[in-house]
């Protein structure tokens, strides 16, 4: 796992999606592209691999600090409630507040989205029976029972359509003006990088961080302060994304060690690759039509989620 390899993968895949569509657009037209042809790159394509690689980069990384503060390498976004709890305060937002703009819902997507993963925490904290395998199936029950209570009120409310929306995620529908709420988070990445270290000590334990001079519960609820929001604006943009905080930085584990600040190049990188392949592959199995990213992760996510449970005492989990 060489860092220029996953560069020049990276640039490879960016270069063929801005040349992958309905439309003909061929590399030799770049520079003497019409008018059709120029609106195509600039106000659909491009915008769709910008929030590839933000969504690709953000999830990924959100994993990884879950993991590293839950201690346990099969805690993320999508097995903790996160994900769920986000989209119940869509609907909420939806409900309460019809005309909201979309940073009001991401507010209010946000709010909810901390409560859920603060819920979780709470919920481990209590939990004496600590198998690695026992706390992201507590996280996944969390999880569907936030998501059933959002499907009854959905039903209630006739808003089934909406929510369907967010159930699985969609570039298909990106383009300029509706996808700049993804820019949010990038603060929240570089808080991130900032704090990797804290996150790393804080992730060996209160009593060990404590003796380090460290204020855990600040650090934690920072990590998890950062993860909610930037959860939120995925779900809200492009929509649920399975599996890709869970499965990425298990990956970049494997290969580099626990260091969280040195992996987190290594997992943007990685997560940027593998959604940006997976959404290239979705639109090729049956063009001119596209399977939705979110099938597409959550299929090869799961296959790859049931080998390292599989392969979990081999890798050290």
């Amino acid at each position: 796992m060489k860092k220029r390899y996953l560069v020049i993968l990276l640039i490879v895949l960016s270069i063929v999606s801005l040349f992958i569509g309905v439309r003909d657009i061929s590399p030799l037209d770049i520079f003497s592209m019409n008018e059709e042809q120029a609106q195509t790159m600039w106000l659909v394509r491009f915008p769709r691999l910008v929030s590839i690689l933000i969504a690709g980069v953000s999830m990924s990384i959100c994993g990884m600090i879950m993991q590293q503060l839950t201690r346990n390498k099969f805690v993320s976004p999508t097995t903790a409630g996160t994900m769920d709890s986000a989209r119940l305060g869509i609907l909420v937002s939806l409900i309460l507040f019809s005309s909201a703009t979309p940073l009001q819902q991401m507010l209010v997507a946000f709010a909810f989205a901390l409560a859920g993963t603060f819920i979780f925490m709470q919920i481990l904290e209590r939990i004496k029976f600590k198998n690695t395998i026992f706390i992201p199936l507590v996280g996944l029950m969390f999880g569907n029972i936030v998501s059933s209570i959002t499907t009854f009120f959905a039903y209630r409310h006739d808003l089934i359509q909406n929510m369907s929306a967010w159930l699985q995620g969609n570039f298909a529908t990106i383009i300029k003006g509706n996808y700049e709420l993804l820019y949010i988070s990038i603060p929240g990445l570089i808080l991130a990088y900032l704090f990797a270290n804290r996150f790393t000590v804080a992730g060996m334990g209160e009593e060990f961080s404590v003796n380090l001079g460290l204020n855990y519960r600040r650090v934690v609820n920072l990590g998890l302060i950062i993860v909610a929001l930037i959860t939120s604006v995925v779900v809200l943009t492009v929509g649920m994304i399975p599996f890709l905080g869970l499965i990425i930085p298990n990956i970049v584990t494997i290969y580099r060690g626990d260091n969280l600040r040195d992996n987190l190049p290594y997992t943007a990188l990685l997560g940027a690759i593998f959604v940006l392949a997976c959404d290239i592959l979705g639109r090729l199995i049956i063009y001119p039509y596209e399977i939705v990213i979110g099938l597409m992760v959550g299929v090869i996510g799961s296959a790859i989620f049931l080998y390292l449970l599989l392969r979990r005492k081999s890798y050290g989990f």
